[in-house]
């Protein structure tokens, strides 16, 4: 009997041990365990849908959110943050959005694009910026996610991938059409280039630039380039360009080299009439960046921030309440990415509860047969390449704002 009495008691001991391991040592057991850490910003997903509402499509995006082309990231990001609050808001279509960080590299792209996977993405909005895009958009195609960039303007980005469509113009287009305006108004009887010989976007606008002027009798005086290394020092383009006599440059660039062009372009004193792309929207709000030194900066751009339209105004509002700065064309091309997506899947009838691959088909199907209106431009229709179709604007930069010539 004392033999038993002594099991017991160790046995009691033993379980009472267990019990005290188990709450930590220190909670007593009706206390709730500890919460789980919190997700970081850059896994998050940025918004979620309107509380009580119904299962949400998960839309994920990769962009620059840090580094030097940051610029651009956050202002796609912001813009489609509010659109989906708007969209949420209605009670129709919910949308939760999740944007990752890719530093503007290809390589980095690839492994936001998978997390983005991981976490459920059902359909995307690509990355931002081409060269991380073309990559991205590689995976969007093997794994049958329908993606809508709203900047990658790259013709690799679309290319032989029947699922990858942009917001934006293509970069052919956007070097036809800005040779084309600056030949219709007049602007410059001799034209220098500089443009980035490693960046697809800067080639790709510099090969139709060139071949359009060509064919409209612009004359090229200068054409000069640089590639990463050696994008500090202009004065050996500039000088070109002066010694040949260029009265315009034209700038197939992001704005971070454009605005050191156009620093020591003043500090040589040379002033010729400047024209851009739509990469260099944002130049206003670089910082350490003199915005003096944009005055009559020309470009063409999908939108205008003054424009007087009820829609463009409300957006421009409440992207300046909530971040403190006036949307570039990059938010907008962002917000209308979303609304996009809304009159698609509402008009497929598509439901949170699809695959990815069965969203894909849908969106296949209605972005080459929808027409959309949005702050980007009105009656915009995609081919089966995923190109859109969409007139831009020119720009102009007077008292350190963009308004249209």
């Amino acid at each position: 009997m004392k033999k038993f009495l002594a099991l017991l008691l160790a046995l009691t001991m033993v379980l009472a041990l267990a019990a005290c391991a188990n709450n930590g040592g220190n909670s007593t057991p009706s206390e709730a365990p500890s919460a789980a850490p919190l997700e970081t910003p850059s896994e998050a997903p940025a918004e979620n849908p309107a509380e009580g509402a119904t299962a949400a499509f998960k839309l994920g995006g990769t962009g620059p959110l840090t580094g030097g082309a940051a610029i651009y990231g956050l202002a796609a990001q912001h813009g489609a943050e509010i659109a989906v609050e708007e969209i949420n808001a209605q009670g129709g279509v919910q949308f939760e959005l999740n944007y990752q960080d890719d530093t503007h590299d290809a390589e980095k792209a690839v492994t936001a694009y998978n997390t983005l996977k991981d976490w459920g993405m059902q359909i995307s909005l690509g990355s931002v910026t081409s060269k991380p895009c073309e990559a991205t958009a590689a995976k969007n195609f093997e794994d049958r996610i329908f993606a809508l960039t709203p900047s990658a303007s790259s013709t690799a980005v679309t290319e032989g991938k029947d699922n990858v469509f942009q917001m934006c113009f293509m970069d052919p287009n956007q070097g036809s059409a800005s040779a084309q305006y600056i030949f219709d108004q007049k602007l410059g009887e001799k034209i220098a280039v500089i443009w980035k010989n490693d960046d697809v976007y800067s080639k790709g606008i510099r090969d139709t630039f060139v071949e359009k002027s060509g064919e409209l009798g612009l004359e090229i005086v200068s054409e000069t380039t640089f590639a990463d290394g050696n994008d500090t020092d202009f004065n050996v383009q500039l000088t070109d360009a002066k010694n040949a006599g260029a009265d315009l440059v034209f700038l197939p660039m992001y704005y971070t080299p454009a605005s050191l062009i156009l620093s020591q372009a003043n500090a040589m004193g040379y002033a010729p009439k400047w024209f851009g792309v739509d990469g260099m929207d944002g130049i206003l709000t670089l910082e350490g960046f003199d915005t003096s030194l944009a005055e009559g900066v020309m470009l063409l751009t999908p939108f205008n921030a003054d424009a007087t339209d009820e829609k463009t105004q409300s957006f421009v509002t409440k992207y300046q309440d909530k971040f403190g700065e006036v949307p570039n064309q990059f938010a907008a091309d962002a917000y209308d990415c979303v609304y996009a997506y809304a009159q698609a899947l509402e008009a497929a009838g598509a439901t949170p509860d699809m695959s990815a691959e069965e969203l894909n088909d849908l969106m296949i199907a209605q972005f080459t047969s929808m027409t959309f209106d949005g702050l980007t431009g009105e009656s915009m229709t995609w081919d089966t390449n995923g190109a859109v179709t969409k007139a831009p604007k020119g720009m102009v930069i007077q008292d350190g704002a963009y308004v249209g010539m």
